[in-house]
């Protein structure tokens, strides 16, 4: 099937509110505004999409998150929402109206790390209720979600049993700077305590018999790579077969950009103008020229499906290790885990490559409204909520 044939995979990011405060995560410092985001017309003229991700922000803060699904379930094969789990009542009557979507609830970590993290009174018990909840009425697609850093990596292997035990998906994530986290001060100070964690779940995803969990050992075998800040084990095609679009109607290449890169803008333009354009082509450039080295599944699981025969042939070695030790995987398969013990490396050579540009200057990705009226808002020589950082 030629490129051009192929569904796009499209993540819509429907607000930038958020009740939550994650350490990790400042995009609640910068929301957007109700009446400038995503409407519902826009929404129809999105394309065919094989998967959908529906995120924030909060996306259950938008009441009419519904109206959204209903509109996208027409356009998609298959729709993900990624959400902190705090709205249950919303949750639970949208997965009873549309039973065959996605429930993908950010936990950070068990209760005490979790609440701590993310900012939210009873964030962890409402999350659990609620995939407990949905479990309960026979929902199948459900799980959670975990960003892994210095503080709850002891939490990985525990949260990742109850997840087993539970028969839900548990996605991982590694800190990121970028414009869509408002702020970059996210970094991996522990490293090799952080990645003997990822190895531990490494293994035991190994010792599963569910293929899929398999290629999802592979994956955390490429976020112990990230966060020693080495290049990508796979190439990204961001833009190409995928996009991002923000409450602003902005349709992007990846939300991992130091700058808000923006192809064109669908609430003035109609999908192909704005796909084929050269604006469009000219961030495309750029995206082969990227040298972030992200691995977010976002882009990931894309490229683990074009370039199968990688991911696929990691996996048949170290199931056939497997055959002969319960420790078929090792974070110093890594040359740069090797070189950092020994001494080759410093933390501080690490520190400088490490998570994405650490420290940079990045762009907030509000409109520019929003922006002004931030600016407004502020107390005269006090600090601009969602400036620069």
């Amino acid at each position: 099937m030629a490129r051009s044939a192929r569904k796009l995979n499209g993540t819509v990011i429907v607000t930038y509110r958020c009740n939550a405060r994650c350490n990790m995560c400042n995009r609640y410092k910068a929301p957007s505004r109700p009446e400038e985001e995503l409407s519902i017309e826009t929404i129809r003229k999105l394309p065919r999409m094989g998967f959908t991700n529906i995120t924030g922000g909060e996306p259950f803060i938008r009441t009419d998150l519904p109206q959204i699904v209903r509109e996208l379930y027409r356009l998609s094969d298959r729709i993900v929402i990624s959400t902190n789990g705090y709205f249950t009542d919303r949750i639970v009557a949208l997965a009873k109206e549309f039973p065959q979507i996605g429930i993908r609830i950010s936990i950070e970590g068990l209760e005490k790390t979790n609440d701590e993290i993310r900012g939210l009174e009873n964030g962890y018990r409402r999350g659990y209720q609620t995939l407990k909840t949905l479990r309960g009425m026979g929902m199948k697609d459900v799980g959670f979600g975990m960003t892994v850093q210095d503080r709850n990596a002891p939490d990985l292997l525990p949260l990742y049993d109850i997840s087993d035990e539970m028969g839900m998906e548990f996605a991982t994530a590694s800190l990121h700077n970028s414009f869509y986290f408002v702020e970059t001060k996210n970094i991996i100070h522990d490293r090799p305590m952080v990645a003997m964690n990822l190895e531990r779940l490494v293994n035991r995803l190994l010792k599963s018999k569910a293929p899929k969990k398999w290629f999802r050992a592979y994956f955390n075998h490429g976020l112990i790579n990230y966060i020693y800040g080495q290049p990508r084990l796979l190439p990204c095609d961001m833009s190409f077969d995928t996009f991002f679009i923000d409450p602003y109607g902005d349709v992007m290449p990846c939300n991992g950009t130091k700058d808000k890169e923006v192809m064109g803008n669908l609430n003035a333009q109609t999908w192909d103008e704005l796909w084929h354009s050269p604006r469009a082509e000219a961030v495309r450039r750029r995206v082969r020229q990227c040298d972030r080295q992200c691995w977010m599944i976002g882009s990931v699981s894309p490229a683990m499906h074009r370039y199968i025969w990688k991911p696929a042939w990691w996996v048949l070695r170290h199931k056939l290790k497997g055959l002969f030790s319960d420790h078929p995987y090792s974070m110093y398969e890594n040359r740069i885990c090797r070189d950092y013990r020994d001494g080759k490396v410093t933390k501080e050579q690490l520190d400088r490559c490490s998570t994405c540009d650490a420290g940079a200057a990045v762009n907030d990705g509000l409109s520019e409204r929003d922006r002004r009226e931030a600016r407004d808002r502020q107390p005269p020589g006090g600090p601009t909520k969602g400036e620069n950082a």
